[in-house]
């Protein structure tokens, strides 16, 4: 690269000229970690569909081992919509999605608490849980 094109591009800070679509505020987050519950179908006030599930991710050894559990929301529609519904408890998932941080007043303690907002793009599922057989009576 010349030294006056890198000039120029220093120049012009961290713009994006690989792009072509504007750039937006938002993290890109990836998670993997099992189903918390299966996931709830709520209606929004607008009244659209949303699903909502947490993913919980464990870290640390054995010994040591701490959890950190992420609410996600999903707009998925269709096919989609039903294998998210049917997914059980304990299901190991890789879920990626875009990550936005809010504040709001804890309605208890009136302290401001910040939470992480996760929504889905993907999601695969890499195991499912062990079910036991039901024994024929």
């Amino acid at each position: 690269m010349s030294a006056s094109l890198f000039r120029r591009n220093a120049a012009l800070g961290a713009r994006r000229a690989f792009s072509t679509t504007a750039p937006r505020p938002v993290a890109k987050i990836s998670i993997i970690g099992n189903l918390a519950d299966t996931p709830e179908l709520q209606e929004t006030s607008s009244g659209r569909e949303i699903i909502r599930y947490a993913v919980a991710s464990n870290s640390g050894s054995k010994n040591n081992r701490q959890t950190s559990w992420f609410r996600v929301a999903s707009f998925a529609e269709g096919p989609s919509r039903d294998y998210l519904l049917a997914l059980p408890k304990g299901s190991m998932v890789f879920v990626e999605g875009d990550a936005s941080m809010s504040t709001y007043e804890d309605a208890e303690s009136g302290k401001t608490r910040s939470s992480l907002n996760i929504l889905q793009r993907s999601i695969d599922v890499l195991k499912r849980p062990h079910q036991v057989p039901e024994e024929s009576q």
